[in-house]
């Protein structure tokens, strides 16, 4: 049985060995000790999905995330959604993004989301919008800035289309 908790400031170490070993890439040295820094100092919230003592997946809730639009708007953000290829199409994902969405409606009545634009997220892509996520209508962004028409871009993991839901 998979549970959704916040991350313990301890588990640093841990969280950061097992995603390495286990997803097939890795964060960058220390990712997980500065998400659990930025939580103690109420910046995000580190969401763990953990099938008894193992790591299974993760996301964030970025109160102030970078995007122009949300920050201005006071929009939070889910980020950085990621379930361990073993555990997918079992609803691991969904469930985080259901503690995600519960967390956030305490403190506002919208919730962000982005998604790159490439097949890789594809099922990401699938996911929000079966939920109610719908475009912002911003057009897409690239590094957290919004791409001029007639622009090129590289298209990868920093050309993102940005979501948003009504919570009420």
């Amino acid at each position: 049985m998979v549970e959704i908790r916040c991350a313990q400031p301890d588990e640093a170490a841990w969280l950061q060995a097992s995603f390495d070993a286990q997803m097939g890439w890795t964060k960058p040295a220390g990712y997980f000790a500065a998400c659990c820094q930025r939580q103690q100092q109420d910046e995000i919230v580190l969401l763990v999905a953990v099938d008894g003592a193992d790591y299974v997946g993760h996301c964030k809730i970025v109160w102030q995330p970078g995007y122009p639009y949300f920050r201005e708007q006071g929009i939070p953000e889910i980020q950085d959604l990621n379930v361990l290829p073993t555990y997918r199409r079992q609803g691991v994902a969904t469930q985080l993004v259901d503690y995600a969405e519960s967390r956030i409606s305490e403190r506002s009545s919208w919730v962000g989301i982005g998604f790159g634009l490439y097949a890789n997220y594809g099922p990401a892509q699938r996911m929000y919008i079966q939920r109610g996520y719908v475009p912002d209508g911003r057009g897409v962004v690239y590094q957290d800035e919004y791409v001029k028409p007639g622009t090129s871009v590289p298209v990868d993991d920093d050309l993102v289309l940005f979501l948003v839901k009504s919570l009420v």
